[in-house]
């Protein structure tokens, strides 16, 4: 992975979700915008836009974090289900459009879940034949799970509270913000040679530091044991004319 790329589209990310949410926000709560327009009224002008820049980012926000526990959830998945792991998935995509019909807050008309379920449903399935489209066709239920299983969990935070306005701007965000990760998570992960390139030409940076500093360690280690040999050869030469200079004053002795 290249980690450049990678920081690159989480920064894209927040932006594109922050830029629905913020447009979508100017429709869906034009008459809050109206209002501070006329008359015109900068701080409370300020102050929304404050406020729904807000629930833009934090929407996006948990658009990242439900793209990338999937990410952990499909490795699972595989490694548990093995080859029913497909069937699973699709199984789950169809309680869930039918959970956001027959679950979703009864507050919101039939004809308004309905139609969350079709928009939910169309725009994973866009997204999934561009998948589709950039890698193969085994993309396509993975990229439909997360249109529809992940972004409605995502969106379970306002489903259940039957606000039609706060569902709409936190879909839109979600839907962008799902569809660019998933797009993008493709250039992320790809083989790019220039970036293999980098990585072989540090790692053989740091074999020569490790080579050059083990020298360095030798030579170190070599001097010392040098030292050592040479304080024990002084050792050994005083020791021996020490011995030498006892046995002369002894014969001395002997002799007198």
């Amino acid at each position: 992975m290249n980690s450049r790329k990678f920081v690159h589209m989480l920064l894209n990310t927040l932006w594109i979700g922050w830029l629905v949410g913020f447009v979508t926000s100017l429709f869906v709560k034009f008459e809050e915008y109206k209002s501070v327009l006329s008359p015109f009224d900068a701080m409370e002008l300020l102050g929304l836009f404050l406020f729904f820049s807000g629930y833009a980012l934090v929407f996006t926000v948990i658009a990242q974090t439900g793209f990338f526990a999937y990410l952990f959830v499909h490795r699972y998945g595989q490694n548990i289900f093995r080859s029913f792991w497909p069937t699973v998935q699709v199984l789950l995509i169809l309680f869930v459009l039918f959970d956001i019909v027959y679950f979703t807050s009864k507050e919101l008309s039939f004809a308004f879940r309905i139609g969350l379920m079709l928009v939910v449903l169309i725009a994973g399935l866009i997204v999934a034949w561009l998948k589709v489209n950039q890698t193969n066709k085994k993309a396509f239920i993975p990229a439909m799970f997360v249109m529809v299983v992940i972004l409605s969990l995502e969106l379970s935070l306002v489903l259940r509270a039957g606000d039609a306005d706060f569902i709409i701007l936190m879909l839109l965000p979600l839907i962008a913000a799902n569809t660019y990760q998933l797009l993008q998570w493709y250039h992320v992960t790809k083989f790019d040679p220039e970036h293999q390139r980098r990585l072989e030409e540090r790692r053989k940076r740091r074999l020569e530091q490790q080579k050059l500093r083990q020298k360095q360690a030798e030579k170190v280690k070599r001097k010392e044991a040098t030292d050592k040999k040479s304080e024990e050869k002084k050792k050994q030469s005083k020791h021996a004319a020490n011995h030498a200079d006892k046995k002369a004053k002894q014969n001395k002795r002997n002799k007198k």
